[in-house]
């Protein structure tokens, strides 16, 4: 039976393809014909969560009252340790029964939020490039996405006396997210101050993604959205369990910030899921009171690979600076080349996988994003079948 009856819905038609689907299939392709791949492409951490998490999630398997449904605004206990994450490491004060939710991830938290808060036509701010789901989601509930675009020579910043005056008057939200993904970038906390004038201003909804809150280098220490004061009114800050805490499967994320926003999402979620198994918030309870030594080990970490795979691509051309935070490298195409062009020749030619900066939006064309997220031994053999592939910049 053939369904050319069905038609999808408008606001799938809307959607670009999405680039990581894609380049699965491309990874899929390229393992059928032998080629030995390395998987630079996703920001997919390698190696297991601390040992502490997985033995308190097995711990948490043998209650039977972690088996039932969680509440749907999450455990007491794991929105108790948010808080008290945040105080730790911001001294941002929060009411863990109002103004943190756990979220199935920090993706579905995102994506949830702009169907509770974008109507059809609604203007969104979005950098360009920017984590997919920050603009996916909101065309997706129909908004009217108005692209800011990010430059290098602006280090990658936003750039709000660009933004028209008659856009900022009707924008209801801006999502933004620093330490930044894809570029690398981070933001001074000045930069933060203007932002949260700039929308107290224009009465706009600031959304921050704060992925790469520990992941940071050389002392540098990322700013958090409620740090600034004012910030709590108007905005709320999405963080995830997958980085730092190698918990990318695990599926758990938080957001926090204004009571009343939150409040927003918490009830669209109750009618979409049943929150997180509450074995793996026990799990995530532990992750987050581990101690600073930990965050230290995961610094070091990617900051190594930072350093050896800059030397590395630096010696076939490139001239990429030491990046302050994230776990990944953002380098310019070989001239000439699309990013698609680009990623697809390196992959056919050496089987390393990158992802091409157009999957992040028109303002991320001729880069491609590059992950630490291997050890020495892959990097130094990725390195090699570049500079035998003669591909360089």
């Amino acid at each position: 039976m053939t369904l050319d009856w069905l038609v999808r819905a408008d606001r799938l038609n809307a959607l670009p393809p999405y680039v990581f689907a894609r380049l699965d299939e491309l990874k899929a392709s390229a393992r059928e014909q032998g080629i030995d791949l390395i998987d630079l492409g996703m920001g997919n951490p390698d190696g297991s969560a601390p040992q502490p998490v997985i033995d308190g999630a097995i711990a948490a398997l043998s209650e039977p009252k972690f088996h039932g449904y969680p509440p749907f605004e999450g455990t007491k206990d794991f929105r108790e340790a948010i808080t008290r994450w945040y105080q730790r490491h911001y001294n941002v004060a929060l009411d863990p029964n109002s103004e943190a939710l756990p979220l199935l991830g920090s993706k579905e938290g995102l994506a949830h939020f702009a169907l509770a808060y974008i109507n059809p036509g609604d203007v969104v701010l979005v950098p360009s490039p920017a984590y997919p789901v920050h603009f996916r989601a909101p065309l997706i509930a129909g908004g009217d996405i108005y692209p800011l675009i990010l430059k290098e020579e602006n280090d990658w910043l936003i750039d709000l006396s660009a933004i028209p005056e008659d856009v900022a008057r009707k924008a209801k939200i801006l999502y933004f997210n620093y330490p930044n993904n894809p570029t690398a970038a981070t933001a001074p906390r000045e930069f933060f101050e203007e932002i949260v004038a700039f929308a107290r201003h224009y009465q706009i909804l600031l959304v921050h993604d704060l992925a790469y809150a520990e992941i940071a280098f050389d002392g540098h220490k990322p700013t958090s959205l409620l740090e600034i004061p004012g910030a709590k009114e108007i905005g709320v800050e999405f963080h995830t369990m997958s980085k730092t805490y190698n918990m990318a499967g695990w599926r758990v994320g938080f957001v926090v910030g204004n009571s009343n926003i939150i409040q927003g999402l918490r009830t669209l979620k109750t009618n979409f899921d049943y929150g997180i198994f509450s074995a793996i918030q026990k799990a995530s309870q532990i992750a987050l009171d581990l101690p600073n030594s930990y965050i230290e080990t995961v610094k070091q970490r990617y900051q190594g690979r930072r350093d050896y795979l800059i030397k590395g691509l630096n010696e076939l051309g490139w001239k990429i600076k030491p990046t302050k935070a994230t776990m990944y490298l953002w380098i310019p195409c070989t001239r000439g080349m699309t990013s698609a062009d680009f990623a697809l020749d390196m992959l056919q030619k050496t089987g390393v996988v990158v992802t091409p900066g157009g999957a992040f939006g028109e303002g991320g064309e001729g880069y491609v994003r590059v992950s630490l997220i291997t050890d020495f031994a892959q990097m130094d053999e990725a390195l090699r079948r570049l500079k035998e592939a003669g591909i360089r910049y």
